[in-house]
Protein backbone atom coordinates (compact mmCIF):
# COMPACT_ATOMS: atom_id res chain seq x y z
CA UNK A 1 0.00 0.00 0.00
CA UNK A 2 1.44 3.44 -0.89
CA UNK A 3 1.98 6.32 1.46
CA UNK A 4 -1.31 8.15 2.02
CA UNK A 5 -0.63 11.86 2.24
CA UNK A 6 -3.30 14.15 3.65
CA UNK A 7 -2.64 17.83 3.02
CA UNK A 8 -4.21 20.73 4.90
CA UNK A 9 -3.37 24.42 4.77
CA UNK A 10 -2.76 26.40 7.94
CA UNK A 11 -5.79 28.16 9.37
CA UNK A 12 -6.81 31.70 8.45
CA UNK A 13 -4.54 34.48 9.67
CA UNK A 14 -5.08 38.16 10.33
CA UNK A 15 -2.93 38.76 7.20
CA UNK A 16 -5.25 36.55 5.13
CA UNK A 17 -8.20 38.57 6.32
CA UNK A 18 -6.39 41.84 5.52
CA UNK A 19 -5.33 40.73 2.02
CA UNK A 20 -1.64 40.43 2.90
CA UNK A 21 0.71 37.81 1.41
CA UNK A 22 2.62 36.76 4.51
CA UNK A 23 5.27 34.63 2.77
CA UNK A 24 8.07 33.80 5.20
CA UNK A 25 6.80 36.13 7.93
CA UNK A 26 5.33 34.36 10.98
CA UNK A 27 1.65 35.28 10.65
CA UNK A 28 -0.91 35.28 13.44
CA UNK A 29 -4.06 33.15 13.48
CA UNK A 30 -7.28 35.16 13.55
CA UNK A 31 -10.23 34.25 15.78
CA UNK A 32 -11.82 32.38 12.87
CA UNK A 33 -8.46 30.71 12.20
CA UNK A 34 -8.27 29.39 15.75
CA UNK A 35 -11.76 27.92 15.31
CA UNK A 36 -10.70 26.39 11.97
CA UNK A 37 -7.72 24.80 13.73
CA UNK A 38 -10.05 23.21 16.28
CA UNK A 39 -12.17 21.84 13.43
CA UNK A 40 -9.05 20.48 11.74
CA UNK A 41 -8.30 18.53 14.91
CA UNK A 42 -11.84 17.20 15.05
CA UNK A 43 -11.67 16.23 11.37
CA UNK A 44 -8.26 14.52 11.48
CA UNK A 45 -7.62 13.33 15.04
CA UNK A 46 -9.27 9.93 14.50
CA UNK A 47 -8.59 9.74 10.77
CA UNK A 48 -5.90 7.06 10.90
CA UNK A 49 -3.08 9.65 10.82
CA UNK A 50 0.26 8.18 11.97
CA UNK A 51 2.18 11.48 12.11
CA UNK A 52 1.83 15.19 11.45
CA UNK A 53 4.41 17.21 9.51
CA UNK A 54 4.15 20.98 9.71
CA UNK A 55 5.86 24.05 8.29
CA UNK A 56 8.15 25.82 10.74
CA UNK A 57 6.32 29.12 10.17
CA UNK A 58 4.36 30.25 13.24
CA UNK A 59 0.89 30.26 11.66
CA UNK A 60 1.23 26.61 10.62
CA UNK A 61 2.74 25.51 13.96
CA UNK A 62 -0.05 27.34 15.83
CA UNK A 63 -2.65 25.59 13.66
CA UNK A 64 -1.22 22.17 14.56
CA UNK A 65 -0.78 23.08 18.24
CA UNK A 66 -4.48 23.94 18.51
CA UNK A 67 -5.68 21.06 16.32
CA UNK A 68 -3.74 18.35 18.13
CA UNK A 69 -3.39 19.84 21.63
CA UNK A 70 -4.72 16.73 23.37
CA UNK A 71 -3.27 14.18 20.97
CA UNK A 72 -0.28 11.90 21.25
CA UNK A 73 0.35 12.01 17.49
CA UNK A 74 4.01 12.70 16.72
CA UNK A 75 4.50 16.16 15.19
CA UNK A 76 7.53 16.94 13.02
CA UNK A 77 8.40 20.54 12.15
CA UNK A 78 10.06 20.82 8.74
CA UNK A 79 11.27 24.04 7.07
CA UNK A 80 10.85 22.39 3.65
CA UNK A 81 7.11 22.94 4.14
CA UNK A 82 7.49 26.73 4.21
CA UNK A 83 5.42 28.99 1.97
CA UNK A 84 7.13 30.49 -1.07
CA UNK A 85 9.63 33.14 0.01
CA UNK A 86 8.47 36.39 -1.57
CA UNK A 87 11.69 38.03 -0.38
CA UNK A 88 11.35 41.81 -0.41
CA UNK A 89 7.58 41.34 -0.91
CA UNK A 90 6.93 39.18 2.19
CA UNK A 91 4.06 41.03 3.87
CA UNK A 92 3.01 42.92 0.73
CA UNK A 93 -0.61 43.18 -0.37
CA UNK A 94 -1.76 39.95 -2.01
CA UNK A 95 -3.10 41.96 -4.96
CA UNK A 96 0.44 43.18 -5.72
CA UNK A 97 1.80 39.63 -5.72
CA UNK A 98 -1.11 38.30 -7.77
CA UNK A 99 -0.11 40.64 -10.62
CA UNK A 100 3.47 39.30 -10.59
CA UNK A 101 3.07 35.57 -9.88
CA UNK A 102 3.47 34.49 -13.53
CA UNK A 103 6.94 36.07 -13.58
CA UNK A 104 8.13 33.97 -10.66
CA UNK A 105 7.42 30.40 -11.71
CA UNK A 106 11.12 29.94 -12.58
CA UNK A 107 12.61 33.28 -11.56
CA UNK A 108 12.96 34.06 -7.83
CA UNK A 109 11.06 36.90 -6.24
CA UNK A 110 13.50 39.75 -5.40
CA UNK A 111 15.59 38.47 -2.47
CA UNK A 112 13.34 35.37 -2.35
CA UNK A 113 12.67 32.18 -4.30
CA UNK A 114 10.62 30.93 -7.25
CA UNK A 115 7.72 28.50 -7.23
CA UNK A 116 10.07 25.96 -8.87
CA UNK A 117 12.25 26.37 -5.77
CA UNK A 118 9.27 25.30 -3.65
CA UNK A 119 8.87 22.25 -5.91
CA UNK A 120 12.59 21.50 -5.55
CA UNK A 121 12.40 21.45 -1.74
CA UNK A 122 9.17 19.44 -1.75
CA UNK A 123 10.62 16.60 -3.87
CA UNK A 124 13.14 15.35 -1.25
CA UNK A 125 10.53 15.74 1.48
CA UNK A 126 8.25 13.41 -0.50
CA UNK A 127 11.14 10.97 -0.94
CA UNK A 128 11.82 11.04 2.81
CA UNK A 129 8.12 10.51 3.56
CA UNK A 130 7.97 7.50 1.22
CA UNK A 131 11.04 5.95 2.80
CA UNK A 132 9.93 6.50 6.40
CA UNK A 133 6.13 6.29 6.28
CA UNK A 134 5.28 4.08 3.29
CA UNK A 135 1.99 2.25 3.76
CA UNK A 136 0.82 4.69 6.44
CA UNK A 137 -1.27 7.85 6.50
CA UNK A 138 0.47 11.13 7.30
CA UNK A 139 -0.75 14.71 7.51
CA UNK A 140 1.12 17.73 6.17
CA UNK A 141 0.02 21.19 7.32
CA UNK A 142 1.55 23.99 5.30
CA UNK A 143 0.73 26.70 2.74
CA UNK A 144 -0.75 27.25 -0.72
CA UNK A 145 2.57 27.02 -2.63
CA UNK A 146 3.25 23.63 -1.05
CA UNK A 147 -0.05 22.27 -2.31
CA UNK A 148 0.75 23.55 -5.80
CA UNK A 149 4.09 21.73 -5.58
CA UNK A 150 2.32 18.50 -4.59
CA UNK A 151 -0.22 18.82 -7.40
CA UNK A 152 2.65 19.36 -9.83
CA UNK A 153 4.85 16.53 -8.54
CA UNK A 154 2.20 13.90 -7.85
CA UNK A 155 -0.46 14.64 -10.46
CA UNK A 156 1.65 16.19 -13.22
CA UNK A 157 -0.38 19.40 -13.22
CA UNK A 158 1.06 22.50 -14.86
CA UNK A 159 2.72 24.65 -12.18
CA UNK A 160 2.01 27.92 -14.00
CA UNK A 161 -1.71 27.12 -14.22
CA UNK A 162 -1.80 26.16 -10.54
CA UNK A 163 -0.03 29.31 -9.39
CA UNK A 164 -2.20 31.61 -11.50
CA UNK A 165 -5.48 30.08 -10.35
CA UNK A 166 -7.11 31.61 -7.28
CA UNK A 167 -6.49 29.38 -4.26
CA UNK A 168 -9.68 27.66 -3.14
CA UNK A 169 -9.69 26.31 0.39
CA UNK A 170 -11.25 22.97 1.16
CA UNK A 171 -11.03 20.61 4.16
CA UNK A 172 -7.92 18.80 2.96
CA UNK A 173 -6.60 17.04 -0.10
CA UNK A 174 -5.55 13.38 -0.22
CA UNK A 175 -2.81 11.83 -2.33
CA UNK A 176 -1.49 8.29 -2.81
CA UNK A 177 2.28 8.64 -3.02
CA UNK A 178 3.81 5.77 -4.99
Amino acid sequence: MPLQLVYETHSTTTDNEAGIATGWLPGELSASGRRQAQLLGERRRDDGIAAVFVSDLKRARDTVAIAFADSDLPVFVDARLRECNYGALNGAPKAVLDLRRASHIDRPWPEGESYQDVVARTRPLLDDARAEWDGRRVLWVAHSANRWALEHLLLGRNLRELVLREFEWQPGWEYAVV
